[in-house]
């Protein structure tokens, strides 16, 4: 019976069927085509401008991707026969569940409008947001993503970052390096910290101001526990927290200073 249905409904209606599926088919294909175009012109048209920077320019570009592929979705549709208006109605009936559904979008969405109003960060910016630490490589509709040191890709949501502390290590000028040093017992911290300043000065990339702050810490039962603190610019920032380690193996080992030991209490008898 079924097998009689089905030829009965190619045969009458198998040819219009086919002619919609192939027109659906052209559609889908210049359309994606045109859209790639109105793509391409619409970012040409912004970066031709100069007045909108990546980041802005790359969240428009997905709002427009997103409406003109609504619409030629739309388009689609209605070569079947199904109508924009009966396509509304289908939603309205079905609002609570796609309401649910959509909900962590829009919120995502909402934050992300926020973001670009408020803009915490661009495309660029080295920064901390939604638990992530990297160089912000692109701000989207409902997501940014953040490619971190070790060069993994990471899209973190929008409503994540917006909901939680973001730090920005690129917007200032400077930064400050934080490093420590710990010396034996025996040997006289100042003399150490005597030694440090020139040398960690002049470290490549080091500022001369504000200077390095080298100072004691606190005391441990080793020893005590310097700090060295170098100010750099932020590209600049692990290239000079690794150079202030080897300069301070360095400069303790020209200076013939013994290694810190944890004393060892005597065992009573």
């Amino acid at each position: 019976m079924n097998t009689e249905a089905i030829w009965q409904f190619l045969s009458t209606q198998g040819v219009d069927f086919g002619l919609k599926v192939l027109a659906a088919i052209a559609a889908w294909v210049v359309g994606r085509w045109l859209i790639s175009l109105a793509l391409r012109v619409f970012t040409a048209a912004l970066a031709r401008g100069q007045r909108i920077d990546s980041t802005l320019a790359a969240y428009l570009r997905s709002i427009l991707s997103v409406l003109l592929n609504v619409v030629l979705i739309l388009a689609i549709l209605d070569i079947f026969g199904v109508k924009t208006t009966s396509f509304a109605a289908l939603l309205a009936g079905a609002g609570l569940a796609i309401g649910t559904a959509w909900g962590g979008l829009l919120t995502h969405f909402a934050a992300g409008v926020f973001m670009q109003v408020l803009r915490p960060f661009k495309v660029g910016d080295f920064v901390q947001a939604g638990g992530v630490t990297g160089t912000v490589a692109e701000i989207g509709l409902f997501g940014t993503t953040i490619t971190t040191p070790d060069n993994v890709q990471t899209i973190v949501g929008n409503n994540t970052i917006f909901s939680g502390a973001i730090q920005n290590f690129s917007t200032l000028p400077h930064r400050r390096v934080d490093c420590l040093a710990k010396v034996a017992n025996s040997v006289d911290p100042l003399d150490a910290i005597a030694r440090l300043r020139p040398v960690i000065a002049a470290i490549p990339n080091v500022m001369a101001q504000p200077a390095p702050d080298i100072e004691i810490l606190q005391f441990t039962p080793e020893g005590p526990l310097l700090c060295v603190r170098p100010y750099c610019h932020t590209d600049h920032y692990w290239q000079v927290y690794f150079d202030v380690h080897k300069a301070v193996v360095a400069t303790f080992g020209a200076a013939g200073y013994p290694v810190p030991e944890t004393p060892i209490a005597p065992r009573n008898r």
